[in-house]
């Protein structure tokens, strides 16, 4: 079966080349002009495994775009940025990006990056997550433990969907703080230690996969 991709550019050009050559890799390609038509598209299409945004577009831009896309979803996203633009690149990074590749590029170099990250991200099997007790369906937003559906609210869910998602990955604090919260956030750094608290309640004997590492952050480790 087809991996799918969305690109997002206002570029025509960019995107034929974009289109043909990961058709010629086998991919089922979507093309929107604006990030309006983005945000449809993608919504339309829940089976997407990766989308690429251009910063720069027409309605809402790329970082628009991605704030949208994540507040219900870790599809890999990789943004396209200007050369040589530094606050670009660490704006795409702290509003929840992949990866970035800056313009001009090679399309070779582009191809091999999304590879890349769906090996990573192991974007084919992106609707369900299994851990154990704990289930994930991501396209339902619902989750088990034990086979029994575990009512979560948004923040929750978005918390234990970063932690499964980033398995055996020591999270600071602050990175936690800038993905849920936002990174304009300016409350106090410690609702996040309540809201663990409040999550692993929450999934009983599953909240034991939700380790402490102690002066640091979190991190999500199936227990033995």
């Amino acid at each position: 079966m087809a991996i799918s991709l969305l690109i997002a550019d206002d570029d025509e050009l960019l995107r034929n080349l974009v289109r043909e050559i990961f058709e010629e890799n086998s991919f089922t390609v979507y093309e929107a002009e604006d990030g309006e038509e983005a945000l449809e598209l993608f919504w339309e299409h829940p089976d997407l495994s990766m989308v690429i945004l251009d910063i720069m577009m027409p309605k809402m831009d790329g970082l628009a775009v991605l704030d949208e896309i994540r507040e219900k979803s870790e599809v890999p996203v990789l943004m396209l940025t200007a050369l040589g633009d530094s606050a670009s690149e660490l704006d795409c990074l702290r509003h929840g990006a992949s990866d970035f590749v800056s313009k001009p590029f090679h399309y070779e170099i582009l191809l091999e990056r999304v590879k890349n990250l769906m090996r990573m991200t192991k974007a084919q099997d992106f609707d369900k997550i299994t851990v154990g007790i704990l289930e994930m369906n991501r396209q339902s937003h619902k989750v088990y433990v034990d086979g029994k559906n575990v009512v979560l609210n948004n923040k929750e869910y978005r918390l234990l969907e970063f932690l499964i998602t980033n398995q055996n990955i020591v999270l600071t604090r602050d990175r936690i703080l800038d993905r849920i919260w936002g990174y304009d956030y300016e409350g106090d750094i410690r609702t996040i230690d309540t809201h663990i608290k409040m999550l692993r309640a929450s999934l009983g004997k599953a909240g034991k996969y939700i380790k402490t590492i102690r002066g640091t952050g979190y991190a999500f480790e199936e227990t033995l």
